[in-house]
């Protein structure tokens, strides 16, 4: 198991048991809490003028599969992943697009689980993985388990015991779901939860990518979000190297409060950014479903649906049956109707084998921007209601 462009350093001390008992609440951590909470607060009041909650579900949890599978290393492209949503022959879907379409399904397998429980809970941990890594090795039990830089030099060795790996399991869960255990923000208690998880590190693959999943799901639990739709994957990818020095730094120190502190900071630092990059892009979103909106009705008149609006949005890339699914039209219409928008410049044709697939270009070109964008949207959203 490599952790990429960590330090060299494999000193570290044995992971305490949570709540910590040192001071967490710092100045500096409580204004970038504040700062954090507020784009948040902004991104949850976004999510509740959608339309239908399964076009930000949809496209946004697609966007963090892709890059936090690229964390460790799996790679693929956009247009690999939205053919693989088009039900194509597995000769067509590379091994990678299938790992990336595995965390999809993982996000939305755990969303789906807290939303009834109301809690996370270890065996929805274990869920996560098993779906991640389609095995059922649960915690691990059994020594060996080292992290590794490139150069193939050991940077921190996780607990080896099974005992002690499900005690700080236990732990953990205990403390994900028990607020009165320590009486900070939810925001610092993620901080601190990701860094437990990844130190304890309890599966033998796929620690990563399911930590990741965690935050979200714990922002979910504690009400700051309703949807899963904020991920901290490509913030993490660009400041990697300060990522996997900050949890050694807090491995290797013996609780000091001020390597805690920049670990927090880096954390929140990052829900703030991501919160504010989400937050632009659903922006962009309810923008560019106006402007379909108004050309889908002059263009279909009276066979205009908000069921076509949000099923051309729901994947970037559509076919025949799927309009015949979701609106229950038959085949000639749903043909006609995605014709049609091709001739008008709205979709895209393309075919592969006998398959027709139809492409939501300007969507595409939307979620593959690098940069954030800032737009006024105004009364847009009511637009769309």
């Amino acid at each position: 198991m490599l952790a990429s462009r960590e330090e060299s350093m494999s000193n570290n001390r044995e992971i305490s048991m949570l709540p910590l008992t040192i001071d967490v609440e710092t100045k500096a951590v409580l204004k970038q809490v504040n700062l954090a909470n507020r784009k948040l607060a902004e991104l949850k009041g976004l999510e509740q003028l959608m339309p239908n909650e399964e076009i930000l579900i949809q496209t946004l949890t697609l966007q963090e599969a892709q890059e936090s599978s690229r964390i460790e290393n799996i790679v693929t492209t956009q247009d690999e992943l939205y053919r693989a949503g088009l039900d194509l022959k597995d000769a067509f879907i590379s091994a990678a697009t299938k790992e990336v379409m595995r965390y999809r399904e993982a996000i939305r397998r755990g969303f789906e689980l807290i939303r009834h429980h109301k809690l996370l809970t270890n065996n929805i941990i274990l869920e996560i993985q098993e779906i991640l890594e389609e095995n059922q090795g649960g915690f691990r039990q059994l020594p060996g388990t080292v992290l590794k830089n490139q150069q193939g030099e050991t940077v921190y060795t996780p607990p080896q015991d099974g005992a002690d790996v499900l005690r700080l399991m236990q732990n953990l869960e205990q403390y994900i779901n028990t607020p009165e255990m320590q009486d900070v923000d939810p925001l610092i208690k993620l901080a601190i939860i990701h860094y437990q998880f990844e130190s304890i590190h309890p599966f033998y693959d796929g620690n990563g990518r399911t930590g990741r999943i965690l935050c979200v799901l714990y922002l979910i639990t504690n009400q700051l979000l309703d949807l899963p739709i904020l991920y901290l994957s490509r913030y993490i990818t660009r400041n990697k190297e300060q990522y996997y020095h900050l949890l050694q730094n807090v491995r290797c120190s013996e609780n000091a409060p001020e390597i805690w502190e920049q670990w927090i900071l880096y954390m929140l630092k990052g829900i703030e950014e991501t919160a504010e990059e989400t937050v632009n892009l659903v922006k962009e979103i309810t923008r560019l479903m106006a402007d379909f909106k108004k050309n889908l009705r002059e263009t279909l008149g009276k066979s205009y649906s908000h069921e076509l609006l949000n099923c051309l949005f729901i994947s970037p890339y559509t076919k025949v049956e799927h309009l015949e699914r979701r609106l229950g039209i038959s085949r000639p219409t749903a043909t006609k109707h995605l014709d049609s928008l091709v001739q008008i410049g709205l979709l895209d044709k393309t075919k592969i084998w006998r398959q027709n697939y139809y492409i939501n270009k300007r969507l595409v070109a939307l979620l593959a921007k690098d940069d954030s964008v800032h737009i006024d949207t105004g009364a847009i959203v009511q637009t769309l209601r």
